[in-house]
């Protein structure tokens, strides 16, 4: 059978346990028309490059799947009609990739620099000094002197 990899792009509004009941509903229909899902990978929520249907986000999903065209294809009708997927797009392939794709093992090389650093990336904050992290009172009569000292048209 053809080997392909789909991905499709789920509304942000979404749960994750709903993207969870769309792949389990796409599974069925895969696996009633005699083919099988090798692989699932959820990327997650991520930002779009551009706005579709009103959604700046979606949730990011894998299938690499084992299937005729006849099963590919009455999935991609069932997501055309479907209001919650954004857009998908299938490629056939000539091997199924068994390792995680590269947006996983980004994922995982981010968490492991983050623990590397101690501390994960939501506590970092802005950094840098911003947002009232200076203390602007010494810098302020370090450079002019004390404000009572001055002549103020006095001459």
């Amino acid at each position: 059978m053809p080997l392909y990899e789909h991905v499709f792009l789920a509304r942000q509004d979404v749960t994750s346990q709903q993207v969870e009941s769309m792949i389990d509903t796409y599974k069925g229909v895969i696996e009633q028309n005699g083919g099988k899902l090798e692989k699932i990978e959820m990327w997650g929520v991520k930002s779009l490059a551009y706005r579709i249907k009103k959604n700046r986000k979606a949730h990011f999903t894998l299938l690499n799947i084992d299937a005729p065209p006849a099963a590919l294809a009455e999935m991609e009708r069932q997501m055309q009609i479907s209001e919650d997927v954004l857009r998908f797009m299938t490629i056939r392939v000539e091997e199924l990739e068994q390792e995680p794709s590269a947006m996983m093992q980004k994922r995982d090389r981010d968490d492991r620099k983050d623990r590397e650093r101690g501390r994960r990336r939501d506590d970092e904050g802005f950094g840098g000094g911003f947002g009232g992290d200076r203390d602007r009172g010494d810098r302020d009569r370090g450079d002019r002197g004390d404000r009572s000292e001055r002549n103020f048209g006095e001459n």
